[in-house]
């Protein structure tokens, strides 16, 4: 049984449709300050695999606005609290001409962990030991945790999702973040029913190329 650290029940449901077995846990593991997804889910995965015991896949996800540099990227949720969606959506726009779009992308990394080594693939491997390996530059150099002390160097096995976009004014009623704000393909992911949403999302699509891996690694 793989297990999700989710308590959102709609990403349980959306990993479900990719994968046959996979339950959901209650895992509160330590959210490290970087400048990247990829070295967050990263220990995020060790915390949890020492945890669980088992397989485990851990997601980090942001939004991350052209204009702004990437803002706010790995500190979404943080801003969407302090800051709020809606003057995140003004100071996008504001930073572009008004006939330039404000283009943006959602991301989404799963980290996958399970006590093991990894063939060579073309998804990136974090060691946790941050002298290079697989992971990006920019990923490796900006985790600042000391990986000795939970899950040591612990492969773990790295896959983005990403979903292109513009930054307008809020519209739709539905889903939940920067979604009101987010428009792709003319229609901005609060518009969307969860159908619609979860065909385009940066997390199904992430979870796709892992699934796809995954029935590999499980036979």
């Amino acid at each position: 049984m793989l297990s999700y650290v989710t308590t959102n029940p709609g990403k349980v449901r959306e990993a479900r449709e990719y994968l046959s077995a996979v339950e959901s846990v209650d895992f509160d593991y330590t959210e490290i300050q970087a400048d990247a997804l990829g070295p967050i889910a990263a220990r995020g995965a060790r915390e949890a695999y020492e945890y669980v015991g088992g397989p485990v896949l851990v997601d980090d996800a942001g939004l991350f606005v052209e204009a702004l540099d990437g803002f706010p990227g790995p500190y979404s949720a943080y801003v969407e609290h302090t800051v709020g969606v809606e003057r995140v959506g003004r100071l996008a726009r504001d930073a572009v001409d008004p006939e330039t779009p404000a283009r943006a992308h959602f991301r989404c990394v799963l980290a996958y962990c399970d006590g093991g080594t990894f063939e060579a693939t073309p998804e990136p491997v974090d060691h946790g030991d941050r002298r290079g390996h697989d992971l990006a530059a920019a990923e490796r150099a900006t985790a600042e945790t000391d990986d000795s002390v939970v899950g040591g160097d612990l492969p773990v096995k790295l896959f983005e999702g990403s979903v292109p976009g513009r930054i307008v004014e809020p519209r739709g009623e539905g889903g939940f973040g920067y979604d009101p704000v987010f428009e792709h393909d003319g229609t901005t992911l609060a518009e969307m029913s969860t159908e619609e949403k979860n065909a385009v999302s940066h997390r199904g699509r992430a979870l796709a190329r892992f699934a796809e891996w995954y029935r590999g690694r499980e036979e």
